[in-house]
């Protein structure tokens, strides 16, 4: 009966257990894989070198319409897909940078780059990347 019992909260305990609650699912924004490689020591880059700025990244294939990666302070970066995530995509659908916020032309949302969350009521929040840091590079990838 002990042996059933230890089962059953060591599979309780597992199935708790997730990808760290990462979740990127907006039916505007298609998942793409892909991994891109940012080094701020770069001129192009350097910005990201400070806290509280963010720039836009138009690689090939990185997110669906590019990627917006962000410093938020003591070597912690977010990324985002540059697509407006309430929209469908369309000629007014990436987000451009201004400041802390990614504003959507197409609606005027604005998102708080810190936390991917709009100033707004609508559906659904900028869509997150994964991110790691090493050193002066930036991988980011989905």
């Amino acid at each position: 009966m002990k042996k059933i019992i230890a089962l059953l909260f060591i599979s309780i305990a597992i199935a708790a257990c997730s990808d760290s609650n990462f979740n990127n699912r907006n039916p505007y924004i298609p998942n793409y894989s892909f991994s891109v490689e940012i080094n701020t020591n770069l001129p192009l880059y350097s910005d990201l070198q400070y806290t509280g700025n963010g720039k836009l990244i138009t690689l090939n294939g990185a997110g669906a319409n590019g990627i917006i990666v962000f410093n938020a302070g003591s070597g912690n970066f977010r990324a985002y897909d540059a697509s407006c995530p309430n929209q469908y995509p369309s000629s007014c659908s990436r987000l451009e940078v201004e400041g802390i916020n990614a504003v959507c032309p197409c609606d005027d949302v604005a998102y708080s780059l810190f936390t991917g969350l709009a100033d707004a009521d609508v559906e659904y929040p900028m869509k997150p990347y994964r991110v790691e840091v090493n050193g002066n590079i930036i991988r980011v990838y989905n």
